[in-house]
């Protein structure tokens, strides 16, 4: 049965929104985590998954797929790439919350699916449908409108929609055959040192609250290797029970819950600049989208 053949079941759609429900309301989690910095929750995040992976990988007895990923010299450099890729992602990600910009995290994963698409031209030679076309010059266009509306380039949002696009390809180079959880911890194990030497600095520095403010802000941090674990679960229980057009339909409940909460909660500011980047890549995303449910249409089933 191909991924378009499958049916839409109950489990499988729970699964999926539960996964991108997740994922929305990470903010909230990250504002949480006050008063430490957002270096320390992303170091403190890589530690507690890694360990988290652990408990996981050992009660499932798959902890060997690891030394395969970090064995293979093909897979051990795919896997770094992605190391590197997802802890620039994750840094970018807390930094914008932390500073008061989560509009601009919103907007990165409203964009990604574009990087994708160009993504696909560039490094794939995949050729372009004209609706495609539109699309990207819809969201360039909202760039440019952000940059003269708003003053300054989206550098947070656009290092969002390439880190995880990169990610996204590196992580297809490893091949469907990797478990998630392996992979993830995989590639926290690489980025051990960084979280190392970080810890290091940040507590010579007097500059650490893992330790100093109290239980309830230790297990706030603590809880980083669920908040990662959990949604990366429920999406590779979905990912294997749903087709992937409706997958692709429920990954814009994350930006949209983002929005949200920037808009609802946390009181960030609207200005027009931003509102009319905004709704030009919301123009984008429809129109990719009804070209791909068109292009799913017309696939010869069998």
């Amino acid at each position: 049965m191909t991924t378009a053949q499958r049916p839409v079941t109950p489990g499988g759609l729970a699964y999926g929104a539960g996964a991108y429900l997740f994922w929305g309301g990470l903010p909230l989690y990250v504002a949480a985590t006050a008063p430490a910095t957002a270096l320390e929750v992303v170091l403190v995040r890589i530690g507690f998954t890694l360990v988290t992976c652990a408990v996981l990988l050992f009660a499932l007895r798959r902890w060997h797929e690891v030394g395969r990923l970090l064995g293979s010299p093909g897979r051990l450099g795919a896997t770094t790439l992605a190391s590197v890729l997802i802890g620039a992602n994750w840094a970018i990600y807390t930094y914008a919350v932390v500073s008061g910009q989560t509009l601009e995290a919103a907007m990165g994963y409203f964009i990604l699916p574009l990087v994708s698409v160009l993504a696909g031209v560039v490094m794939f030679g995949e050729r372009l449908r004209p609706a495609q076309w539109v699309s990207v010059g819809l969201s360039v266009a909202a760039v440019a409108v952000m940059v003269v509306g708003h003053g300054s380039f989206p550098w947070l949002a656009v290092g969002l929609a390439l880190s995880f696009g990169g990610y996204g390809i590196a992580k297809n180079r490893l091949g469907v055959s990797v478990n998630p959880v392996s992979s993830l911890a995989a590639e926290t194990v690489v980025l051990v040192p960084v979280m190392a030497a970080g810890v290091w600095w940040l507590s010579a520095s007097g500059r650490l609250t893992l330790l100093s403010e109290g239980a309830g802000h230790f297990w706030i941090l603590a809880a980083s290797g669920l908040v990662t674990a959990i949604p990366l679960i429920l999406f590779g229980a979905a990912a294997g029970r749903l087709p992937l057009s409706v997958m692709g339909m429920l990954q814009y409940l994350t930006p949209v819950i983002q929005f949200l909460v920037a808009l609802l909660v946390f009181g960030e500011e609207m200005t027009a600049g931003r509102w009319a980047g905004f709704i030009l890549v919301w123009c984008a995303l429809l129109v990719l989208s009804w070209d791909s449910l068109r292009a799913a249409r017309r696939q010869p089933r069998g």
